[in-house]
């Protein structure tokens, strides 16, 4: 069987997750978790030989303990390809995770929710958070 999405950020993050939670919980329990009746389906996504559908989303992200916005953000990609996802952004917003959420609160309330727009100075204070 041949891995289409092989390098897919969806196989890499459930292939980094699986190893992650590997001291606590098997394969076949996350998928179990998931709601998978095959055991084997974590094995195919994290190769890459098939798509995660969309409506598995909430379930894996759960079982995988990761933000369910953010496995929905690359899931799209993955099933309709970047030029429908990027679309799909553009009309609906691009979804947010709880950390994005945070970070957006905090922002709110350090600029008392004046709405303040993003500067050279602010970007390159931002981006030196992150050492970029």
């Amino acid at each position: 069987m041949t891995a289409p999405f092989k390098n897919s950020a969806v196989a890499r993050l459930i292939a980094d997750r699986v190893d992650a939670l590997a001291y606590r919980k098997t394969q076949r329990e996350i998928a179990a978790e998931a709601g998978f009746a095959n055991a084997n389906f974590v094995s195919i996504l994290k190769s890459g030989k098939s798509k995660l559908p969309l409506d598995r989303v909430p379930s894996l992200a759960r079982a995988l303990e990761v933000d369910p916005a953010y496995l929905m953000r690359i899931s799209i990609e993955q099933a309709v390809g970047a030029t429908a996802a990027k679309a799909i952004v553009e009309i609906f917003g691009s979804p947010v995770t709880a950390n994005e959420r945070t970070w957006l609160e905090e922002l709110r309330n350090a600029s008392d929710n004046s709405d303040p727009r993003m500067t050279a100075r602010g970007r390159t204070a931002l981006r030196g958070v992150f050492n970029k």
